[in-house]
């Protein structure tokens, strides 16, 4: 039975005190954006503006999106592009139906259980990160095709339109952490020096970019152009062709027969109940949708804000929420086209319940204790420890005038991927690979361990945290959310819708405000340097929470609808992102 802590002199200190610290840092947060007609959000204000072009030539919620995310491509390229995959989901304000599209990279075909194993058995180290053999089939243009094909509105010419200029005409590079941290991050400089056609893109003659420089990438407004042209020329054109030749050339396993065989699927979202909303997210092979709904019915009916904006009884809640379903993820989550995968139980309020019943308001439990929830009556076997992506993933959202809307996550992975481009294309190839488990037990790249669920499979998709999210309410456009930042970002969309439905914040507070995040392995609460005052962090601490003070994470975005019909639009200040309205 979940019970709360007695209130003492000190709660009520800490409370008065969180009250004025959101209140500090709320009236500092940007501003949102307001807008009657449409909005698109996203991590660049040249994507944003490529996007909101759309909506203003009379597209819709797909067009704005499609273009947005070949900008994106352009503009972030070393966080997300067409050398990549993601997930979209859509609402049709009409007819309240919800779409999930899974476009995903995969294995190629030559991919096997031991493929980064050396004689002794053991995994070579990088083998799964760098280089040729850590890149997996890509996904993206086949997504942006396949949805714009059935719901766009204006030419797909005219959709990549944008993304062509930005690519053959540059952009003046701005102040992301990424673009700056060529100068000193190590593994950046190094997968862009060791690959030819990559230093080509993104040095001068073995110097890095700068902001404030112009950056022109000319191979890649050529590929876009022959996008445009026809899109199943990445698949089964020229494109394709350069990257299977250069793929056989240097010890990669994607060939024509991957790239041809490569279909983006339909899912169905998954959805479920929160206070008087409706809110659906990504199913698996994303592990998003799942968690986000379990943290939710584990909150359940607390009444969250009455107790206050980051009260140490919400926190302490909210963070044995997140260790909970961390735990069933390590479990339970995996590739649904290769392994039983039981939805429904995990997001049903009944097991929530359950689950919640665990919980003790006066002492954190460690994650030692916090086993995955008792699922006997079916027949799953074991599942992977949860699996990140890097933070250079990257997210957008996008609402037209009639209230359609899509919210969209996509990736390379690590920055600059597999830090390989195919010679005259300008495509950064994905390092998606390393999402699987290269051997049962043994770390990937960010410490978390794999087992056979998530061993490699020829056309099998790795295991993913992204969580694009749409809230509706009475099946009418409330909210929608999204973030890079892997493993934080189920955690980080959770916050933000929080924000907003429990603690009435606008967008612009809701995705500014200090974050929490916990995700069961390692054992440690990680708050935002300041993000919490001294009194609520002596209090987490005295009922056990492990505290872990680090600098700012995410970059999430989100746009919401107000009671008076207008849109409201913000982007996380942490980076460069930037709304755009009509």
């Amino acid at each position: 039975m979940l019970t709360f802590a007695k209130p003492k002199r000190v709660a009520i200190a800490i409370f008065s005190f969180s009250v004025l610290l959101y209140s500090q840092v709320a009236s500092a947060a940007f501003t949102p954006l307001r807008s009657k007609k449409g909005m698109v959000v996203s991590a660049h204000p040249l994507a944003s503006e490529a996007g909101i072009s759309m909506l203003r030539k009379g597209g819709n919620a797909v067009d704005a999106a499609v273009a947005t995310t070949f900008a994106i491509s352009v503009v972030e390229p070393f966080s997300a592009g067409i050398g990549g995959g993601g997930f979209l989901l859509m609402h049709s304000e009409k007819t309240g139906e919800m779409k999930a599209l899974d476009f995903r990279e995969r294995a190629p075909l030559k991919a096997t259980r031991n493929m980064y194993l050396d004689a002794q058995g053991k995994v070579r180290p990088f083998a799964s990160i760098d280089g040729y053999l850590a890149v997996a089939t890509p996904g993206t243009v086949a997504g942006l095709y396949e949805v714009h094909r059935r719901y766009g509105k204006l030419s797909w010419q005219e959709v990549v339109k944008p993304a062509i200029a930005l690519a053959k005409d540059g952009f003046t590079i701005g102040d992301a952490a990424t673009w700056g941290s060529l100068q000193t991050n190590q593994l950046y400089q190094q997968r862009i020096l060791k690959n030819p056609a990559l230093r080509q893109i993104f040095t001068h003659n073995g110097e890095f970019y700068k902001s404030g420089e112009k950056l022109v990438q000319r191979d890649l407004g050529r590929t876009l152009t022959a996008i445009a042209k026809n899109p199943q020329d990445f698949y089964t054109g020229k494109i394709a062709k350069a990257i299977a030749a250069d793929m056989a050339k240097n010890g990669g396993l994607i060939t024509l027969e991957d790239l041809k065989a490569y279909k983006p699927i339909w899912r169905n979202p998954v959805c479920g109940n929160f206070r008087k909303a409706k809110i659906c997210s990504m199913p698996p092979p994303s592990s998003g949708g799942v968690h986000l709904l379990e943290i939710l019915n584990i909150i359940g009916d607390t009444d969250l804000k009455s107790l206050g904006w980051h009260h140490p009884d919400a926190i302490h809640l909210i963070v044995e929420a997140m260790k909970i379903a961390y735990s069933d993820r390590s479990q339970y989550l995996g590739d649904p086209d290769f392994v039983k995968v039981p939805v429904q139980q995990l997001i049903s309020p009944a097991y929530a319940k359950k689950r919640r019943q665990e919980i003790n308001m006066d002492k954190a439990r460690p994650s030692t204790e916090v086993k995955p929830g008792n699922l006997k009556c079916l027949p799953i076997p074991p599942y992977p420890c949860p699996r990140n992506e890097s933070p250079e993933t990257s997210h957008l959202n996008v609402v037209d005038e009639q209230r359609n809307a899509v919210s969209l996550t996509f990736t390379i992975n690590l920055g600059f991927g597999a830090g390989v481009v195919t010679p005259g294309t300008g495509i950064i190839l994905n390092n998606e690979m390393d999402d699987f488990a290269a051997a049962p037990g043994v770390p990937n790249a960010f410490g978390l361990v794999g087992n056979d669920a998530n061993s490699i499979a020829p056309r099998k998709t790795p295991l993913s945290s992204m969580t694009p999210a749409i809230v509706t309410e009475n099946n009418r456009f409330r909210m929608a959310a999204g973030a890079p930042g892997g493993s934080t970002i189920i955690t980080q969309v959770l916050q933000v819708i929080l924000n907003v439905l429990e603690y009435n914040m606008n967008v612009g507070a809701a995705v500014s405000v200090p974050r929490i995040h916990h995700q069961w392995l390692p054992d440690e609460l990680r708050v935002e340097s300041w993000g919490l005052d001294a009194l609520t962090l002596e209090n987490l601490r005295r009922r056990g929470h492990n505290i872990k003070e680090t600098a700012p994470w995410g970059n999430g975005n989100a746009i919401a609808v107000t009671a008076d019909g207008t849109l409201e639009g913000a982007a996380d200040p942490r980076s460069e992102g930037s709304p755009r309205g009509w």
